[in-house]
């Protein structure tokens, strides 16, 4: 059984040269699980931030679930969630981000074989507009071959 994705964020790829990836589990409520399982969520501009010794996804959205309870009012569908992970990933990851400069974003959300939702994190630098800019030219170059034949 492969793993259905709900959410990909093909922009941190554009932004981010990806160093590292790690699985990641992610608290969330009941009512956000099942607005997860309907693809409703973006992950586009999202980080990991750390605090107190834990590491949380800052900026996610998750769109509320259409038949959520009434008494549910203030639902924040861009708060921070709660990731998680082994201390010595957090500490191993947070030393790096501190040191070199570099961020962890959220790169996929899936359901594993186990049917939970995990996140897939990745340890990025930051691409220069240049490398950007090249990346583009190169795929604009193999589009028009490939249209030629």
């Amino acid at each position: 059984m492969g793993k259905k994705i709900f959410a990909n964020n093909r922009k941190a790829y554009f932004n981010y040269e990806i160093l590292d990836k790690l699985e990641v589990g992610l608290v969330l409520f009941g009512y956000e699980v099942k607005s997860v399982r309907h693809s409703n969520v973006s992950l586009v501009d999202s980080l990991v931030k750390f605090s107190n010794g834990e590491a949380f996804v800052e900026n996610m959205f998750i769109a509320p679930y259409e038949q959520i309870s009434t008494h549910i009012i203030d639902y924040n569908a861009k708060r921070s969630r709660k990731l998680l992970m082994h201390k010595l990933e957090i500490k191993k990851m947070h030393s790096k981000v501190k040191e070199k400069g570099l961020t962890i974003v959220p790169l996929e959300m899936y359901v594993c074989s186990k049917g939970k939702i995990k996140l897939l994190v990745g340890l990025a630098k930051g691409k220069k507009s240049y490398d950007k800019k090249e990346l583009i030219k190169k795929r604009d170059i193999a589009r028009e071959v490939a249209m030629e034949y």
